[in-house]
């Protein structure tokens, strides 16, 4: 936006000051006029020859005090000046690092010194910002690397196996298309959790009460025949936990969680556990799974997009898209909830997700269990 040149905020208050030293001084020439000159007499000739005037004063006084004024006028245009110029240096600095932000370079910060007040305030807001969007912005470029890395890898392999069909014509189609369709539906896969993953980010869901506790059942109704597959047994413990929310959205939550937790589990006789519960205003849902004990420095990186974890013991035939937990987070930070990952003792992980609760609902609750025990009374 073009707009015009005015005066810059150090001119106007140097201004300010010099005008407010001005005001001042014609105030207390004023009040001495007031007070003092207006109560001697107005004669040509001294009193009594000895006593001056009125005649007198004001012709002695006037001229010094507009002096006075002139020097007060220049004194507070040249200190505010220079006091206007130190007090807005922060703001300079701020200024610098914004120019330089809007440049691309993220990594400058203000870091200003002294006391902590409103211009200390805001640098290290500046500050947290610039940290915050530096690390959103190398996020974004990691995951768009990955993501181009990820989407080339099926593309790549869909072109040899063309290659292939066209230098031999002897091949057999059968098993062509075969492994065509285990590759497209790989990147169709991919496609899928890269859109949903981006409807996570974006927040324009609708909302509405869901019971995680049914949404924990449903998930592991249709996942159960995967853990069976597979000999892991798959539990549903706990009871009510109503949140707002997108129901498809946290389908997907507790269905990929769940999924996680049977693909990285024991080769023979594992287990994973959903369990749901509210507490203090907020609905909980945990899934613990056994497996191989984890490495501690490489829980935190499974939410990051395209971490496989391959220090963890996984099902064959489903290397996944590396997007699992990353999907999960996103949806999860989209309701306003978290998630914590813990590495088990004994081995497996320990996913905990906290969604707000809906006081609401458990109000009706209350209500529906008093009306059900007033009505037994009743009968």
């Amino acid at each position: 936006m073009n707009r015009g040149t005015g005066l810059s905020a150090r001119t106007k208050l140097a201004i300010s000051y010099a005008g407010f030293l001005f005001i001042t001084g014609t105030l207390l020439l004023a009040l001495v006029w007031v007070y003092l000159l207006r109560y001697v007499p107005d004669i040509d000739k001294g009193l009594l020859g000895i006593a001056p005037n009125r005649y007198l004063l004001v012709r002695i006084f006037f001229p010094r005090a507009l002096l006075a004024l002139a020097f007060l006028l220049v004194f507070g245009l040249v200190g505010g000046w220079v006091l206007a110029g130190r007090m807005l240096a922060p703001l300079n600095r701020i200024g610098d690092a914004a120019r330089l932000a809007a440049r691309g370079s993220l990594s400058h910060r203000v870091r200003l010194e002294g006391p902590r007040d409103e211009f200390r305030e805001l640098a290290d807001v500046f500050d947290t910002m610039l940290e915050q969007l530096e690390s959103h912005v190398a996020e974004q470029r990691r995951f768009a690397a990955n993501a181009s890395h990820e989407l080339r890898t099926p593309l790549a392999i869909t072109q040899t196996l063309l290659d292939v069909a066209r230098t031999d014509p002897g091949r057999d189609p059968v098993e062509l298309i075969d492994r065509l369709r285990t590759v497209n539906k790989r990147a169709i896969d991919l496609t899928e959790a890269l859109l949903l993953l981006s409807r996570g980010d974006r927040r324009n869901f609708t909302r509405e009460r869901v019971d995680l506790s049914l949404v924990a059942e449903e998930a592991a109704e249709t996942l159960l025949p995967f853990a069976e597959r597979r000999g892991i047994t798959l539990d549903v413990t706990g009871g009510t936990a109503r949140t707002t929310g997108n129901a498809a959205l946290l389908l997907r939550v507790v269905t990929n969680l769940v999924q996680n937790a049977i693909v990285h589990n024991l080769p023979t006789g594992g287990t994973v556990t959903v369990h749901t519960e509210s507490r203090d205003d907020v609905s909980v849902l945990r899934v613990k799974n056994t497996g191989d004990p984890l490495p501690p420095e490489l829980v935190p990186t499974l939410t990051e997009p395209f971490q496989r974890g391959t220090d963890r013991t996984r099902a064959e035939g489903h290397a996944g898209v590396g997007l699992g937990l990353a999907i999960v987070n996103s949806i999860v930070r989209a309701h306003d909830g978290t998630l914590t990952l813990t590495p088990r003792p004994s081995g497996g992980l320990l996913a905990t997700i906290r969604l707000p609760g809906s006081a609401a609902e458990r109000a009706l609750d209350v209500g529906a269990q008093l009306a059900g025990v007033q009505d037994g009374r009743q009968r």
